[in-house]
């Protein structure tokens, strides 16, 4: 199909592919602040719930119990993006397994301290495995294991374990009612922020197009749309889903689905940039997603389409912008009903099944929950057989370093949270030193925790620095303790636990993302075939609601592609066979891209032969095999398609991709193979000599 601006005039050219991402360890990865907003509300509820909780707890229980009440009220992190109804489930569970945490951890301190390390190691590997496994976001097990350490500490016999759970459940409550605050005066605020925000994500794509930045930009707004599919699912309840709002935010949210699919066509086929205004105009669809009075002109987009044929994809594209400006000024009854229908899946995500999943061969999710218990487990248990007094401190570094995922990222993290510690115990150790009240103590740990979360999204040194005498504060409370010997136990242990960290994640299950990136590219790849087949057979209809599934399926499986890959990228010295595999990473996504397309609904292309579906479906096999054997796929001539002509450009660019990784594979092990074997005729001939 033409472009629009003469593009057909010109030979077929591929979109540039991206620099692929680059993990390293050096002074602005350490010290420099990532991309991304401040976190000012999330900020501001955490320093309400703790300062509200300590006070609340220490006044009714006393202040050496009250620091649970103030860890407990840590699930106003937790859900910050999810609409309400969904968060108040979502962190009542939360709640209760902070509790369940309290109330394990402080029967096992009862009972001897290296029940207390098994304890905290199996409270770390849990959180990790149910956190993935329900996608639970950030912070994840991180102040699971927090609460679970402090409560070895406080005060306590067996019969103090209740008690000990009542406090972190008053704590729980008093966080779900902070994070809660909103849904009286902005009840739909979240499902709104999220079709919003793939519309952002959408204009920064249509400002990528023809530049290096393309396949980056084009990930970011696939996740962003899938973000938004899932997060206005979860907020279809029952009483809401039929009035005129959801129909509205439903059809605003399949028209961003519908132009990023689009776009992707015009990303693929245009070398270069965009005009300036298309981007603009998706910028200000984003504003009118809450507030229909200001969306933009359906008209102002004439001036791009002039002269263009109708049915070129930018002119699509285009005309896409068009209707969804309209949309969002109209009614939902004036709606198509196709687009304002129930959303084609269940709200709520099939808990059980999802745990099950997560402990499947192909999954990262078992290798990375056994690596965080092992990990956690056997550095408590070296603190505790070093003599160290604040053991526990080393299996909460432990689960902090852990928690960035590659060795180049705990790496990072682990040099960030030694010097953070370092800095922060200095000021931990003033603030103890100056005697303060408990209403100063309650206020000022209240205020460090907000700007701990203020600051933790675009740099952990710095959050480290600031929650480090948050902890030593809440830890002096509930169990005074000589602060020289405070000071250097939490320096000592910051510094183990950074080690054991590192070494956890260097020894074990190190290339679990490495081995499994040939199988979530054909995975992909199977993904795509399946959608392929469904278009062009003419014996295959497709419903609205397998049309659903197929493409919800194959962007979560495009989506989880590169996040497998940027996972095994910073495996080092893994990471070397790799790299190669960097353009067979973004031919596979294109490809994925482009059937996703291909399944618009607004196309209806010219039906394929038997002998072109059985082409298309043995090219994706060969490939698939080729990819699991990783050796050169061997493919023949493929069919013509002359409605996805760039399927066929992307899928030779992966052949041609896969069989470059392949020949570095070769020369990679046939060099390894050379230098084994001159160290050994340097051996032999050592032993040689020393015989003479």
């Amino acid at each position: 199909m033409p472009l629009g601006e003469g593009g057909s005039d010109r030979g077929p050219e591929r979109a540039t592919v991206g620099e692929r991402p680059r993990p390293r360890v050096d002074l602005k990865a350490l010290f420099g602040l990532e991309t991304g907003h401040w976190a000012w509300t999330t900020a501001v509820q955490a320093a309400i719930a703790m300062t509200v909780s300590f006070a609340l707890a220490s006044l009714i229980f006393g202040a050496q119990v009250g620091t649970l009440a103030a860890l407990g009220s840590m699930t106003v992190l937790y859900e910050k993006k999810t609409p309400y109804a969904y968060r108040a489930a979502a962190l009542a569970l939360v709640g209760l397994g902070f509790v369940a945490a309290v109330a394990v951890n402080s029967l096992a301190a009862s009972l001897s301290p290296w029940a207390a390390v098994a304890s905290i190691g199996l409270t770390a590997g849990l959180a990790t495995w149910v956190c993935a496994a329900w996608r639970v976001d950030k912070p994840g097990p991180m102040f699971f294991v927090l609460v679970a350490t402090i409560s070895t500490i406080a005060p306590s016999g067996v019969a103090d374990v209740p008690l000990h759970a009542l406090i972190a459940a008053l704590g729980a409550a008093v966080g779900w009612t902070v994070s809660m605050s909103g849904a009286p005066f902005r009840a739909r605020h979240p499902e709104y922020q999220a079709v919003a925000g793939a519309y952002r994500a959408l204009a920064t794509l249509l400002r990528a197009v023809g530049t290096p930045e393309l396949d980056h930009a084009q990930h970011q707004a696939s996740v962003a749309v899938a973000d938004s599919w899932r997060i206005v699912l979860l907020g279809q309840t029952r009483g809401y889903r039929t009035t005129a709002e959801a129909a509205r935010l439903r059809a605003l949210l399949r028209w961003v689905s519908d132009i990023h699919l689009s776009a992707t066509q015009v990303c693929m086929a245009r070398p270069t940039p965009l005009p300036d205004q298309a981007a603009e105009f998706a910028d200000r669809m984003a504003v009118a997603v809450a507030d229909p009075s200001r969306a933009p002109d359906p008209e102002s987009l004439d001036e791009l389409r002039r002269g263009m044929r109708p049915r070129s994809l930018e002119a699509r594209l285009y005309n896409l912008l068009s209707r969804a400006a309209q949309a969002a000024r109209r009614s939902a009854q004036e709606e198509d009903e196709r687009r304002t229908a129930t959303l084609h899946d269940e709200r709520y995500p099939a808990l059980w099944s999802a745990l099950r999943s997560s402990l499947s061969r192909d999954s990262l999710i078992r290798p990375t929950a056994m690596r965080m218990w092992l990990t956690v487990t056997a550095a408590g248990a070296f603190g505790l057989w070093l003599g160290l007094d604040h053991y526990y401190w080393v299996a909460l570094t432990t689960t902090s370093v852990l928690q960035a995922g590659n060795v180049v990222l705990t790496l990072n993290r682990s040099v960030q949270r030694s010097l953070g510690t370092l800095l922060g115990v200095l000021a931990g150790a003033a603030l103890i030193l100056s005697h303060p009240p408990l209403f100063v103590v309650i206020v000022v740990a209240g205020l460090l925790q907000g700007a701990t979360q203020l600051v933790v999204a675009r740099n952990f040194f710095y959050a480290s620095v600031l929650l480090t005498p948050m902890a030593l504060m809440l830890s002096y409370t509930a169990s005074p303790y000589p602060v020289s010997d405070l000071v250097a136990s939490r320096i000592i242990d910051t510094l183990v636990g950074s080690a054991f960290g590192l070494a956890g994640s260097l020894l074990l299950w190190r290339k679990a993302s490495a081995t499994r990136l040939p199988q979530a590219i054909a995975n992909v790849l199977e993904k795509t075939r399946q959608c392929m087949q469904a278009v062009l057979d003419p014996d295959v209809e497709i419903t609205e609601e397998r049309r659903y599934r197929l493409r919800r399926d194959m962007r979560a499986a495009a989506v989880s592609l590169r996040g497998v890959y940027e996972s095994a990228i910073g495996d080092a010295p893994k990471a070397a066979s790799t790299r190669p595999l960097w353009p067979v990473v973004v031919a596979t996504q294109r490809i994925g891209y482009l059937a996703l397309a291909a399944l618009s609904q607004d196309r209806n292309p010219e039906p394929a032969g038997a002998i072109t579906l059985q082409r298309v479906d043995l090219a994706f096999q060969e490939l698939i095999v080729a990819m699991e054997e990783r050796r050169t796929p061997r493919l023949g001539a493929l069919p013509r398609l002359p409605a996805y002509p760039r399927i066929n450009m992307e899928l030779r660019a992966l052949a041609n991709s896969m069989t470059s990784a392949v020949a570095q594979d070769e020369r990679a092990a046939q060099q390894e193979a050379e230098r084994r074997a001159r160290r050994e005729r340097r051996r032999a001939q050592d032993d040689t000599d020393a015989d003479l």
